[in-house]
């Protein structure tokens, strides 16, 4: 396993643990991390304050666990419509004010919790360290927040800071003193009291923004002369601005946004015109020696993986079909009385092969689709990609299970002839999807593998690669899913990144695409009927679907690659 890949899958398995805390504490059962970021439901919550984001590369786990405690009394203790109500809009008292509410809510794990209220301890303290070995608090402006950031969370929650820092803070603490200790004191007082205990942080808030705007107040007498920090973000690390901010460690994550042209359209996702689009066999516009040609690279990759095929379709057999009852097997020992052999028992009383036990079978009832990205990125990976899907179609007819590999692209570059009908109508505002969407059809599930191996080998024809409108793809794989009788059904998006069609984008904005793809996804996992999941191509794809697993194709492949898409299928992997 690659180092990226690694990191990747323990950053997943220490999530999967902290948010089942989460979940635990708080009392919600909707919480899942979602692109590293806690999500309940679909909403994405609010960082609510630094110190609750450990880093894999410098936090050990129970630093993880004291942010997870953190982040599930602010849930459980804090009542966000009041609080959102209350919150300034400018970004320095903001932060301060959130901050000031989370030590509230963490000065509320009583002596019920001890072991929350050392892990929330743990965290903090290292947080502080990492926050002061950085060089952060060097500054005067840096070592302002520094110091009202422990005196204030010292006083709510009576735990003293690190002696370590004391020294480092006395004489910025003696200076904001007489500005913040009646403030101070109200905070302990009324922290049973969110309301109360707001006005007391909203006055605090504005009092410790005044100095930082004030490069002469009192708080400001340091040992560093430097200037100031031209941007609060340096000097506090990140800025709680709840739409930037800098993801976690290991594999990259996709960057997603929400439409303002596509929230305020009365009629949703619009499609200028339709006239062009096409569902296409690439494999039949093919010369046959063309293909010939594909499909012994194919093989030849296939060949050097040494694969064990048979192995392979057992696992999927076994995750994707149920044990149904085949026949009896007679004259038994043990089991369930057989009655047509009673009479054995009167004619001989020491006969004991008088049961029968049930035979299963294990017997498939499931249909998997594979829904590739074929814009011009993927081209890069598309030889590595064929090979996986044609040795999972292989593996999953041996596993008598159908298969369906599918693709998109677009018809032409930057709309086509959608985009020219566009400009001829006058370009009209907003006009929604302009492109030539190709939806693609390399197998179908009635087609064996053995039929449509050629058809396969066409993903490496190197022309299909153009842009791609995803949401309206995995909304056309989902609707052929659905024609089928299988009381099981699971769609598996190949994609390396978000939507991309540049006529779209530029005529409607930069979101339009990718917040479509963002509510199709949420749709079809909330009907239930269809399994999504997701591989995301050396990128993290959680905040469009919420089972997904992220590959690393420039690491060597084998038998890794495809044990983790078994995984992803049988409900073993998020990301």
């Amino acid at each position: 396993m690659s180092q990226v890949q690694a990191t990747a899958r323990h950053q997943q398995q220490v999530e999967e643990l902290c948010v089942a805390a989460i979940r635990a504490l708080a009392g919600q059962r909707d919480l899942h991390f979602r692109g590293r970021r806690l999500h309940r439901g679909w909403q994405r919550l609010p960082l609510f304050a630094p110190h609750l984001h450990p880093h894999l590369d410098r936090d050990d786990f129970r630093s993880f666990r004291g942010a997870a405690d953190g982040l599930a009394l602010r849930l459980r203790m804090s009542d966000d419509a009041l609080h959102r109500s209350l919150l300034p809009a400018e970004p320095m008292r903001r932060l301060l004010f959130d901050l000031l509410e989370q030590y509230r809510c963490e000065a509320l794990a009583g002596d019920q919790w001890p072991g929350v209220q050392r892990n929330l301890q743990h965290r903090f303290e290292r947080w502080t360290l990492a926050y002061h070995d950085s060089g952060l608090s060097d500054s005067a402006r840096g070592l302002l927040l520094f110091t009202v950031a422990q005196i204030a969370r010292a006083r709510v929650t009576l735990q003293p800071p690190l002696e370590a820092i004391e020294d480092l803070m006395e004489t910025t603490r003696g200076g904001i003193a007489p500005l913040l200790g009646h403030g101070l004191a109200t905070l302990r007082r009324t922290r049973h009291d969110q309301a109360a205990y707001a006005q007391a942080a909203l006055a605090i808030a504005d009092a410790v923004a005044q100095l930082l705007e004030d490069a002469d107040g009192p708080a400001l007498v340091t040992t560093d002369d430097g200037p100031r920090e031209a941007d609060e973000r340096t000097a506090f690390g990140f800025m709680m601005d709840l739409d930037d901010v800098a993801e976690g460690d290991g594999i990259a994550t996709v960057a997603t946004g929400r439409s303002r042209v596509l929230q305020d359209s009365a009629g949703g996702y619009r499609i200028f015109t339709s006239a062009y689009d096409r569902e296409l066999r690439p494999a039949a516009s093919m010369r046959r020696e063309q293909l010939d040609q594909f499909r012994l690279q194919l093989d030849s990759r296939v060949a050097a993986q040494g694969l064990n095929l048979s192995r392979l379709a057992r696992q999927l057999q076994a995750v994707l079909s149920k044990a149904r009852r085949d026949d009896w097997a007679s004259a038994q020992e043990e089991g369930l009385i057989d009655g047509r052999r009673l009479s054995q028992l009167v004619a001989s009383p020491t006969e004991r092969r008088l049961f029968r036990l049930e035979l299963q079978e294990p017997q498939s009832d499931a249909v998997v689709a594979f829904l590739i990205d074929c814009s011009g990125s993927m081209r890069q990976h598309i030889e590595s990609i064929a090979m996986l899907v044609d040795v999972f179609a292989r593996t999953l007819q041996m596993a008598e299970v159908p298969c369906e590999v599918l693709g998109f692209s677009t018809g032409a570059w930057h709309g086509g002839r959608a985009m020219r009908d566009w400009q001829r109508a006058g370009r009209p505002r907003h006009p929604g999807r302009l492109a030539e969407t190709a939806h693609l059809v390399f197998k179908d599930a009635d087609t064996p593998w053995r039929h449509a191996r050629h058809d396969i080998a066409a993903l490496l024809r190197p022309d299909l690669f153009r842009e791609g409108v995803d949401g309206e793809a995995l909304a056309w794989a989902a609707t052929r899913l659905r024609r089928r009788d299988e009381s099981r059904k699971l769609l598996i998006v190949v994609s390396d990144g978000c939507p991309m069609e540049g006529a779209t984008q530029q005529a409607n904005d930069a979101q339009y695409l990718d917040h479509h793809l963002q509510q199709v996804a949420a749709e079809i996992e909330s009907a239930g009927d269809i399994e999504l999941a997701a591989v995301g191509v050396g990128l993290d794809l959680s905040p469009y679907y919420g089972r997904c697993q992220a590959i690393d194709l420039d690491a060597a492949l084998g038998s890794r690659v495809f044990n983790e898409i078994v995984a992803l299928i049988s409900h073993r992997s998020r990301r």
